[in-house]
């Protein structure tokens, strides 16, 4: 029974430590920080995974991260790489030059550009000054391509192979090889002008005959794509076609780098936070360490086109205020109107952007979905309609004013539906990101249909 339960407590304690940061560990590093204590914050940290630690650090304050950052003595580049951008220039400023080249010579070129293209100018340079003179030189030629594209994202570490090479040669080739970078999927064939002819994994590489060429080996799902293709597209064709990596090309379509997929699906959910976030009016760069006044700017422009929109749909209420004087229990019902309206069109438009940024929604089937999204507004507007209307009925007593509402519940959702996919579609069309710009749009016409339909229909119906 000792034995079993032992068992038990092991299995437990080995959930807990994959789990990564647990409360238990938060406790552990907190006490080793308050007590000075750092072979006991070493231990605490020691089987943590970089991406754990960087959250740590996000969740502290800035008095207990300094000290925090301090008893370290130091920073792990994966670590520094896995920040929150608002909070790298921080973390870089108390590091000591030292401490700053030990964390960022490990780091392949793709990281050590993601560091540097989020910094201020005089953090960026320290950071350059701390690599090699080699390395240096080929994060400048990387900063040189356009911001978001290929040529930022890639790393220019890259296992290549002639044409005429067999699996003995690439084998023996990795064997001897002083550097091969830290993580790779594919040994990738170039042609002798350097053009990328194809690639081959190293799984079929390891399981194959020494004697094989390794162009008889190479993947029909090989792609390259040019430094200069913005990111969100790379992105894109990872997910659409299922690849591991992809060779980046220059101009002349010869090989200069690398993009693996974890580098990909980072793009991507950062696409995919963006475009959350740009819905919600807090700016697509926002985040938790972002400080009070930081954040505030990134909401005023939001909240300011919420007023005006507000103001708009007052003004139509307003020029109904004779019809509403005399039935007051339109003031009450009409917000649920105005209100279903808003849920719907939200709806259609968490669709719409959700079905662009996979690019499932194109010009090619627009016209599809918004008859679809429009049939199934004038299905749910015939449903709660049909409620509202019978509601209406019974909490007024009046069948009249339940028909009103019954049909300018309907419309209202019809147009709800519509709209939530129109408005995005004509938005991207010229060349305004849908996720910012259609949530008020989209909430100002269901507000001005929701209340213009229900209070003229109950002044051509009540008076």
């Amino acid at each position: 029974m000792a034995d079993e339960l032992n068992t038990i407590n092991d299995q437990e304690e080995r959930a807990e430590e994959n789990q990564g940061l647990t409360d238990s560990v938060m406790a552990a590093i907190k006490s080793a920080v308050l007590a000075q204590d750092k072979m006991a914050l070493d231990d605490a940290l020691l089987d943590l995974h970089p991406a754990d630690i960087a959250d740590l650090i996000e969740q502290l304050g800035a008095s207990d991260r300094s000290e925090l950052l301090e008893l370290m003595g130091g920073i792990d580049g994966d670590v520094l790489s896995e920040l929150d951008e608002a909070l790298r220039d921080e973390v870089i400023e108390q590091l000591e030059p030292h401490e700053l080249a030990e964390a960022v010579r490990d780091l392949e070129s793709d990281d050590v550009v993601d560091l540097i293209e989020d910094l201020e100018e005089e953090q960026a340079e320290a950071v350059m000054e701390a690599l090699d003179d080699a390395d240096r030189v080929v994060v400048q030629q990387s900063m040189s391509f356009p911001e978001d594209s290929a040529g930022r994202l890639m790393q220019r570490e890259v296992v290549m192979a002639p044409e005429h090479w067999t699996v003995g040669d690439a084998i023996d080739y990795f064997r001897n090889a002083e550097e091969l970078p830290s993580q790779f999927y594919h040994v990738i064939v170039v042609d002798p002008k350097l053009k990328p002819v194809g690639y081959v994994t190293l799984g079929v590489i390891l399981a194959s005959a020494r004697n094989r060429p390794l162009s008889d080996l190479m993947e029909e799902s090989f792609r390259v794509v040019e430094a200069t293709v913005p990111e969100e597209d790379v992105a894109y064709l990872f997910n659409q076609y299922h690849l591991i990596s992809m060779p980046v090309v220059d101009a002349n379509e010869r090989l200069i780098g690398v993009i693996t997929i974890d580098d990909a699906m980072i793009v991507l959910d950062e696409e995919h936070e963006e475009d959350m976030l740009l819905m919600a009016g807090v700016g697509g760069e926002s985040s938790l360490s972002d400080s009070i006044l930081e954040t505030t700017k990134q909401r005023l422009g939001w909240l300011f086109v919420n007023l005006v929109t507000a103001i708009l749909a007052s003004m139509v209420i307003a020029y109904f205020a004779d019809v509403v004087d005399q039935i007051v229990a339109l003031a009450i019902v009409m917000p649920i109107v105005a209100s279903m309206g808003g849920n719907a069109g939200t709806q259609a438009l968490a669709v719409a952007v959700r079905a662009m940024a996979t690019r499932d929604l194109t010009v090619a089937n627009a016209k599809r979905v918004i008859l679809r999204e429009t049939g199934v507004g004038f299905l749910n507007g015939m449903v709660y309609g049909s409620l509202m209307g019978v509601i209406g009925y019974l909490w007024f007593d009046s069948a009249a004013l339940g028909l009103v509402l019954m049909v300018a519940m309907w419309l209202n959702l019809v147009v709800a539906g519509c709209a939530g996919i129109v408005i995005p579609v004509l938005l991207e069309r010229v060349k305004l990101d849908p996720a910012l710009a259609s949530a008020p749009l989209v909430t100002t016409v269901t507000d001005v249909v929701g209340f213009f339909a229900f209070l003229k229909l109950a002044q051509w119906v009540l008076l």
